[in-house]
């Protein structure tokens, strides 16, 4: 935005707090009880929402673009690499039916956001099969719907504000979930359980643990950097040649349409198959986690950037509220059957992220928490919602119509 104290077109300076507060908020993290209990991600995040809302920072930036088009799929594969899918497979399969779970979850939000608000904000319906698809799916779903529903660019965009801000509080309420009492007392916590029995370091906490020093060589560097730059670029290259020749005639072939052009379900294919079948070469590439990880961080920076208040109450409250319902309703049924099957408040956790914020947001929650079991699948059965979401939200925007 032009009215920030640091203009959009910044290049350097706006590069510099992106990288400069994500290492603060890992240094945070690392040394201090209080920041590893919210955790370096959730730092990154608000940091980024309050300078934003100050208009230290735009609102918007070509940088931010950048953060979105280069560095995430930058960051998967190099977080992947030691994820053998004979490994993954079991955990994965349990993964994708508390998903779906949360997706039911989604649609009944849908729906009754729908009952309670339908006379006061117009297009509602239209709205619901968005959110629908967006809370199940992404961004990609949003998009999706609202074309097929022509939906006027303004109400979009209104929607599109209110969305930002509800999911910055949403993903500062899951992260900080796993530190309540409540749900250490009803719900089994074995990946916290295993962070936590790492302890201390001598000047740190439970994360500098985790994240201590290890060998590391210039070759890791080189292998671990070229192989994310190898597989985004092979993997953009296939995901555009399918997308372009896959016909989308029938509900089927646009849904394998939809599948296999997304990028992200190329990159982590090619990158497991890597890992899967050459262990050996990727899984010992070592520094490929850390700079992963540190890639992330920026991306959990610039979540929470858009993330404007004033818009917010200028603009659409009542969006806001409809926006919350679909999201509370999701935690409701997906947290209630996770207890009643016997999840793990970890699983159920990236499993409503995956509905919710998608395959990026899941998996960057799993890395800057440490649950690294939960890296892929939070990865594969995200980009299954972008498969799914589009479907149910055109079926429950028709159905409120």
């Amino acid at each position: 935005m032009s009215n920030s104290f640091i203009s959009a077109d910044n290049t350097w300076v706006l590069w510099a707090f992106l990288t400069g507060w994500a290492a603060l908020s890992i240094y945070l993290e690392q040394k201090y009880d209080w920041a590893a209990k919210i955790s370096g991600a959730i730092i990154a995040l608000i940091g980024a929402m309050a300078l934003s809302n100050l208009k230290v920072i735009p609102v918007d930036s070509p940088v931010y673009d950048t953060v979105w088009g280069y560095v995430v799929p930058l960051a998967i594969p190099m977080l992947l690499l030691q994820c053998n899918i004979k490994k993954i497979w079991k955990e994965s399969g349990r993964m994708l039916l508390i998903f779906l779970i949360g997706s039911v979850g989604t649609v009944a939000g849908a729906i009754l956001g729908f009952l309670l608000l339908g006379k006061h904000i117009p297009h509602l319906a239209e709205i619901a099969g968005m959110m629908t698809g967006s809370y199940i799916g992404g961004g990609v779903n949003f998009v999706a719907v609202s074309s097929a529903f022509s939906v006027p660019g303004e109400l979009v965009s209104a929607t599109v504000v209110a969305d930002n801000l509800l999911m910055a509080l949403y993903f500062l309420a899951l992260i900080t979930i796993p530190t309540v009492n409540f749900f250490r007392k009803h719900f089994k916590h074995p990946y916290v359980d295993k962070v936590e029995s790492l302890g201390k370091t001598e000047d740190g906490t439970s994360a500098a643990a985790y994240w201590k020093g290890k060998e590391i060589s210039l070759k890791d560097i080189a292998f671990a950097v070229a192989t994310g730059f190898i597989v985004v670029a092979v993997s953009k290259a296939i995901a555009g040649f399918l997308g372009s020749v896959i016909p989308t005639g029938n509900f089927a072939m646009s849904m394998l349409n939809i599948l296999l052009s997304n990028q992200y379900l190329i990159i982590t294919t090619i990158t497991m198959l890597l890992a899967t079948f050459f262990p050996d070469f990727f899984g010992n590439i070592r520094g490929a986690q850390e700079i992963g990880t540190f890639l992330i961080y920026l991306f959990f920076v610039v979540i929470g950037v858009p993330a404007s208040i004033p818009l917010i109450i200028q603009n659409s409250p009542l969006l806001l509220l409809f926006c919350g319902i679909v999201v509370i309703v999701n935690m409701a049924v997906i947290f209630g059957f996770g207890k009643l099957l016997n999840y793990s408040v970890e699983e159920i956790i990236i499993a409503s992220n995956a509905n919710i914020g998608g395959p990026t947001t899941a998996t960057a929650m799993a890395i800057s928490k440490g649950w690294t079991d939960l890296v892929a699948p939070a990865m594969l059965v995200g980009v299954f919602g972008y498969g799914v979401g589009t479907y149910l939200g055109i079926i429950v925007g028709n159905l409120l119509l």
